[in-house]
């Protein structure tokens, strides 16, 4: 009988994306495709991707540009107009709208973009001109980025090779959406990652810094991006500050990801410089663990499995998810392939989702899809 329904489903023209389960973890491979092409643009290299899985849509960062599209890889619309770095990307299933890391180093303004997704419907819609993005200003990043370690009485600025920026703080990049740490379930929090200078010279830029916040009352910080004139509306401090151990890496976690699936929150990265460090591109918080009081901070515990450092303690593994990583439930992903292509003369950067399945096994714990 299972056999039979199989080959009528294949054999279906009309079953779509809009029959298919309402969970993801519902959902067969096959109603998600191996590829979703995010197109190809002068703007940066791809930095994150988003999805919405209920109503089919796609979403792409390119450093000052957002891409929207459909799961076939067809363009629906487009953000243009930034200036700063637009990072990581996730979607927030409850107010259906997704956020993004925003960086304005010289003028040391950071934030988090919320792009109000259903407006966008056409390409080069201005980011500054149209009505589908809002910001909150991120103090708690600006006061650490800031920072005067050495009390000379000023600021480097976006320097690596400083003693200034608290932790090495480059700002952020990173985001996600998950419960609490420690917690399986309960309130979603918007977690922020910060980019961190690598340094081989200092010793207090081996965590990863992860901020929390409750969102639910940020519509009163919300405002229009002016670049000419940052605003600093925002939460003065957020509710959690969080250190992960795993050594320097350059421009701290990339991409973040809670994944109900293994319970934990996956860190990609670049790879640190530092000898003494193992220096892996992946990383996974147990979301299980109850942070815990150390000298820096709230202490997060990385979680078992994968490669062991030995001396250092640090545990990992050696995947390529920092140009855009997307759970979609039930031990599935869509990675983002970063590549470039040469069209009429003009170097352009593009953007594949690739299908995933968690494995767990090491030293790469997934494996693509392949339809």
């Amino acid at each position: 009988m299972r056999k039979v329904l199989t080959l009528a489903l294949a054999a279906s023209s009309t079953l779509t994306l809009l029959t298919a389960p309402a969970t993801a973890a519902d959902r067969p491979d096959r109603e998600l495709p191996a590829e979703i092409y995010g197109g190809a643009w002068t703007a940066g290299h791809v930095q994150g991707m988003a999805i919405d899985q209920r109503k089919g849509y796609m979403y792409f960062s390119f450093t000052n540009l957002l891409v929207k599209t459909d799961l076939k890889g067809n363009m629906v619309g487009s953000v243009t107009g930034f200036t700063g770095h637009l990072g990581d990307l996730d979607f927030n299933t409850q107010d259906g709208r997704v956020y993004g890391s925003l960086e304005y180093k010289e003028q040391e303004s950071f934030y988090i973009a919320i792009f109000d997704v259903d407006r966008i419907t056409s390409m080069n819609m201005d980011a500054q001109t149209s009505d589908v993005v809002s910001t909150v200003y991120l103090e708690e990043v600006v006061a650490d980025y800031a920072a005067d370690m050495n009390g000379d009485g000023k600021f480097d600025g976006n320097i690596a090779d400083t003693p200034d920026h608290r932790y090495g703080c480059s700002g952020i990049d990173g985001v996600s959406f998950g419960p609490e740490f420690g917690k399986k379930g309960g309130k979603q929090k918007l977690t922020v990652a910060y980019g961190i200078y690598s340094n081989v010279n200092r010793q207090d830029n081996d965590h990863q810094v992860l901020l929390q916040y409750d969102i639910q009352r940020w519509k009163r910080f919300e405002k229009p991006l002016t670049e000419s004139a940052p605003h600093k509306s925002g939460p003065q401090q957020p509710d959690g500050k969080y250190f992960a151990y795993t050594g320097n890496t350059t421009y701290g976690v990339q991409n973040l990801e809670y994944d109900e699936h293994t319970g934990n929150w996956m860190m990609a990265v670049y790879k640190g410089k530092k000898p003494q460090f193992p220096n892996y591109s992946f990383f996974m918080v147990d979301g299980s663990e109850q942070p815990k009081k150390g000298e820096i901070g709230d202490l997060l515990t990385l979680a078992p499995g994968g490669l062991q450092h030995e001396a250092s303690g640090v545990r990992g593994w050696e995947f390529t998810g920092e140009y855009g990583l997307v759970s979609l439930g039930g031990g599935r992903y869509y990675v983002s392939k970063a590549g470039k292509v040469t069209e009429d003369g003009v170097s352009k950067h593009t953007g594949h989702a690739q299908l995933h399945r968690w494995t767990g096994q090491s030293p790469t714990p997934f494996e693509q899809v392949t339809q």
